[in-house]
């Protein structure tokens, strides 16, 4: 909020500077402070996120849209923030001060629109006003290149053969380009993201199905989309996988075609609204996320990600607005509706009334699926119900075999709420059994030796545990953590405090990391900085009550009497 203040500060010094002097001599067409007082509440509004406030006051102060450079940007912005980007799109070109006009935004919009119908040469000045803004920043640059590529596509109806140095995102595009003009190399160009072992491209399974079953290839379809865990994938493949085991082929063509350009520049911008989001940057991702949807109405699984950015952002209201996109013939994100609703409870009312709207819900499904099963045993781990966890647990074992996937995470997750019960025999059984199917797994590893290591059970071992985990995960903070623990719980302190501060500084605020930190400090005689972690601990969210108890007694009497 100060930052915005500061931002506005700013701003109102800049239109002062800018705009014609109040005097009674003015024509009628001169500016009014009337219209300057609705025009700074416009900006406090749109810097408040509150979109629709800011369009009231904007409308205020339209005559200003000639006489002050950036009112067109602003306004610009809050209607495309509301979903109103065609509105957006004509105040650009209709906007008689042609200089207004001139940002990034603008050309990228009026070219997008170009190629939305299909008028390639207009498309082409506009993508090549771009190029003036393409040192703004990383993402100006992506996108003035690939709707140059896109238009080259387009119009030529080949691959452009130039390479462009964007990683990944340079076969993304090319797999669509090649999905468009059905070229040879489409498979190729979609199987090496989804079966990139860095990164989950399984999005990606999706859009190459639906090229499949245009082709009405179903029996590739059916092969790539049994290879898909359903316990663990993102909404859209999971949806993909059961509409393709449902042998429901036509849902696919209602959504996304690789061969309408306005499909294709739809998902680049959702791309590109992601990327946005990942880096926390909710405004600028909805931003996209709107042309996007603008381009493509059709594919509402998309409006997923701005119910996850208002749910960050804790705009619950607009969250909830938009899963009433989703009905029960959307399957996989009507039951992601369910689940985000129930979250929302949690967080502005209580628990009970979460679990109360969870179950009741679930009754409603007559034959749940074990992705259902093992969603429900996941949201009562999180609400700390442990035994309810472990219920659900044991009814997905009851519909999956040892050969499954997840076989091993299962047995993990359960191990994890047993042990969490105090019920420690029957969690390492399940940790352990769990190492079995996979010896290496760096998080059951870490989770059994910090276990034993709390426990004061087979130190050495556990220390060997872990010694294994971190070789795999040493930018982990969790595992830093429990290393630095075991050097602590064996006497090694200075060794302790290496691991420990890094674990503090990749998770500054888990109360965990910051208690052992605390700990580790007062060791080594420094007290004062002990008590200032340990009082972290007391003001994090998150922190336990008897955690709080254990802390407040060892910020007034230390540890030697603990």
């Amino acid at each position: 909020m100060l930052i915005n203040s500061f931002r506005l500060f700013f701003f109102v010094l800049l239109i002062i500077f800018q705009l014609p002097v109040y005097s009674k001599n003015t024509d009628k067409n001169a500016f009014y402070y009337k219209e300057l007082s609705s025009y700074f509440s416009a900006q406090v509004s749109y810097l408040n996120q509150n979109n629709k406030e800011a369009l009231k006051f904007f409308k205020l102060s339209r005559s200003l849209i000639n006489k002050h450079d950036p009112f067109l940007k602003s306004y610009v912005f809050s209607l495309i923030s509301e979903g109103k980007v065609k509105k957006a799109i004509n105040q650009i070109k209709v906007s008689s001060k042609k200089e207004n006009s001139n940002f990034f935004e603008a050309h990228m919009l009026l070219a997008i629109e170009s190629l939305k119908r299909n008028d390639l040469k207009k498309a082409e000045k506009y993508i090549n006003n771009l190029s003036n803004f393409k040192k703004e920043g990383t993402f100006q640059l992506i996108i003035y290149e690939t709707l140059r590529d896109y238009n080259f596509v387009f119009k030529n109806r080949k691959i452009n053969s130039k390479e462009s140095n964007f990683g990944n995102l340079s076969i993304i595009n090319k797999a669509f380009q090649g999905c468009y003009l059905d070229h040879a190399d489409t498979r190729n160009y979609f199987t090496s993201l989804f079966n990139n072992d860095e990164i989950d491209y399984s999005r990606y399974i999706f859009f190459y199905t639906t090229y499949l079953v245009d082709k009405k290839n179903f029996f590739e379809a059916k092969e790539i989309t049994d290879q898909i865990d359903i316990l663990n994938t993102n909404l859209l493949t999971a949806q993909t996988k059961k509409w393709v085991d449902e042998k429901n082929f036509t849902k696919f063509s209602d959504f996304f075609s690789c061969q309408n350009e306005a499909d294709i520049l739809s998902e680049f911008l959702f791309l590109i609204a992601n990327l946005y989001s990942s880096q926390n940057n909710y405004e600028e991702s909805n931003f996209y996320l709107n042309i996007s949807n603008y381009l493509n109405p059709k594919f509402k699984f998309n409006y997923s990600l701005l119910v996850e950015n208002f749910y960050e952002k804790k705009n619950y209201e607009k969250s909830k607005k938009i899963l009433k996109l989703f009905n029960e013939e959307d399957d996989i994100y009507y039951w992601y509706k369910i689940k985000k609703i129930t979250n929302i409870i949690f967080e502005e009312q209580s628990k009970k009334l979460a679990i109360t709207y969870l179950e009741s819900n679930y009754k409603k499904i007559i034959d749940p699926s074990q992705k259902i099963l093992f969603d429900m045993a996941n949201i009562f781990k999180t609400f700390e119900e442990y035994q309810l966890a472990i219920d659900y647990y044991n009814k997905v074992f009851l519909k999956i075999d040892k050969s499954h996937n997840s076989y091993s995470e299962i047995l993990y997750r359960r191990g994890g709420s047993y042990e969490r019960l105090g019920q420690y025999d029957k969690s390492d059984k399940d940790l352990l059994n769990s190492l079995k199917f996979n010896s290496d797994d760096a998080y059951v590893l870490n989770y059994l030796a910090y276990s034993w290591l709390e426990r004061n059970h087979q130190i050495d071992k556990a220390i060997e545990m872990l010694e294994k985990a971190y070789k795999q995960k040493k930018n982990d903070p969790y595992i830093i953590d429990s290393v630095g623990w075991a050097y602590y719980l064996t006497g090694d302190f200075v060794k302790a405090e290496e691991f420990l501060k890094r674990a503090v500084i990749l998770m500054p605020d888990d109360p965990i990391v910051n208690d052992h930190y605390g700990d580790i400090l007062w060791k080594l005689g420094r007290k004062m900085q002990a008590r200032y972690y340990w009082n972290s601990v007391l003001n994090f969210k998150k922190t336990e009550e008897n955690m709080k108890s254990n802390v407040s007694a060892k910020i007034l009497i230390g540890l030697k009497d603990i």
